[in-house]
């Protein structure tokens, strides 16, 4: 059993080799985000903007295929289900940015 953990390259499951597979960016980082942003303001946002205020859009900037959705993780495994090497950028709908970095600013009302 030794010798097979060796020349596995994934995890052993009941003495079968499951492999996982990494997908790299194509793209430079400039050029994704220059697609992304282009498809999004160009054809994804008139389609998805009005109902949708706040939800994720997955985008593959190579197809210009797109899922919304409540959460990231969602509409990106909504996405790969339909394109599965997808380049896949992401937006929140009505938002200029995905997650918030740094403290918030809270106004209390006396």
């Amino acid at each position: 059993m030794e010798a097979i953990r060796e020349l596995s390259y994934g995890r052993i499951r009941n003495r079968r080799r499951t492999v996982t597979t990494t997908q790299y960016a194509r793209y430079s980082k400039e050029e994704f985000a220059r697609r992304g942003t282009e498809l999004y303001e160009q054809h994804v946002r008139p389609q998805v903007e009005d109902e949708n205020e706040g939800k994720i859009a997955a985008i593959d900037i190579e197809t210009g295929m797109f899922e919304v959705a409540e959460d990231a993780l969602t509409a990106s495994n909504r996405l790969l289900t339909r394109c599965p090497n997808a380049q896949t950028w992401f937006v929140r709908i009505g938002h200029r940015a995905l997650h918030r970095f740094g403290p918030r600013r809270f106004t209390e009302s006396v």
